[in-house]
C-alpha cells in the first residue's frame, strides 16, 4: 500500500520532508524580517512605514513559531540564513514583497494540508492567512505608486 518498505519508513520520510519545509519557512521569514525593516525605512510616509512594521511583527511571530516547531521536530536550533536579497528601491521592494507573500501563502497551505500534527497544521494555516493579508497591503502600496 505504501511505496516504502514499511510504515515507519514512510513516517520517517514524511518527517524529513516536513523538517526541510519548516527550515525553508524559517529562512523565508528570516529574510522577510530583514527585508521589511529595509522597506519600512524606504517608505515615504508614516502610515505605510507603520503598516510595514506591523507586517514585520507578524513575520517575527511566524519565525518564532517555526523555530519552535523545528526544535520540537529535531531537538536542535536552526541556523537561519537570508535566502533572497531585498531590492534597494521602494517600488521594486513592494513588488518583490507582494509576489513573495503570494507564493508563501501556497507554500504554507501545502504544509498545513500535509502535516499530521494538528498544532503544525494550524500554525501554518494561520500563517498563510497572515501572508495573504500582507500581500494585499503590499499590492495596495505598490498600486498607489504605479
Amino acid at each position: 500500500m505504501y511505496p516504502y518498505s514499511n510504515y515507519l519508513d514512510a513516517l520517517n520520510r514524511q518527517g524529513n520532508k516536513l523538517i526541510g519545509e519548516v527550515e525553508r519557512a524559517i529562512n523565508g521569514e528570516y529574510s522577510a524580517i530583514d527585508c521589511y525593516a529595509k522597506l519600512a525605512n524606504l517608505a515615504s510616509n508614516k502610515g505605510e512605514r507603520d503598516q510595514i512594521l506591523e507586517i514585520r511583527q507578524d513575520e517575527i511571530k511566524h519565525y518564532q513559531q517555526f523555530v519552535e516547531i523545528y526544535r520540537r521536530l529535531t531537538g536542535q536550533h536552526p541556523q537561519p540564513k537570508i535566502i533572497e536579497e531585498c531590492p534597494g528601491n521602494y517600488l521594486n521592494g513592494l513588488e518583490f514583497a507582494l509576489v513573495d507573500e503570494q507564493k508563501t501563502v501556497d507554500f504554507y497551505l501545502e504544509i498545513s494540508d500535509t502535516a499530521n500534527d494538528p498544532f503544525i497544521r494550524e500554525v501554518f494555516r494561520r500563517a498563510a492567512a497572515d501572508e495573504q493579508n500582507h500581500a494585499v497591503w503590499f499590492l495596495y502600496f505598490f498600486s498607489k505608486r504605479k
